[in-house]
């Protein structure tokens, strides 16, 4: 992991061309890979409160990526959290996380797909509501307090 830049912009200061990495990583694994039709861009990535951490491999490649928006009311809620195929079971998504709660004012909430709960919850995450499905994929309303 010693290769890989932690970088990290808000939303009016994203680069284009880091923008453009992040969706598109973001396509290539929610919409292609695990075959979600929905549009991605929720005019939410350019908000001034959102923040963008991602980790930049040497070759400029997006390795892993998320997104940290302000939620009303206070608090904030993480999503899009997404890793290159060719940069998994490194533990990158687990750092980015890290990261992103060092970052965050409390409560933080999340939408895990179901299948990561317990991911989520070595993080101190716990089952805040019904699962529900999104996008058809189950998902799990998650909160850390």
């Amino acid at each position: 992991m010693d290769d890989l830049e932690l970088r990290t912009a808000t939303g009016p200061d994203i680069a284009a061309g880091d923008l453009y990495a992040a969706l598109r990583l973001r396509a290539e694994v929610f919409v292609v890979e695990q075959a979600c039709v929905y549009l991605d861009p929720d005019g939410r990535d350019l908000e001034p409160t959102t923040v963008h951490l991602w980790l930049s491999a040497l070759d400029g490649k997006m390795a892993s990526y998320v997104r940290v928006l302000a939620e009303p009311g206070g608090g904030r809620r993480i999503g899009r959290v997404v890793t290159d195929p060719d940069h998994r079971a490194q533990g990158l998504a687990a750092r980015l996380l890290q990261e992103a709660l060092l970052r965050c004012e409390r409560p933080v909430v999340l939408h895990a797909q179901s299948h990561l709960v317990a991911v989520y919850g070595r993080h101190g995450f716990v089952p805040d509501g019904m699962e529900l499905l999104d996008d058809g994929i189950p998902h799990t309303p998650m909160r850390l307090a």
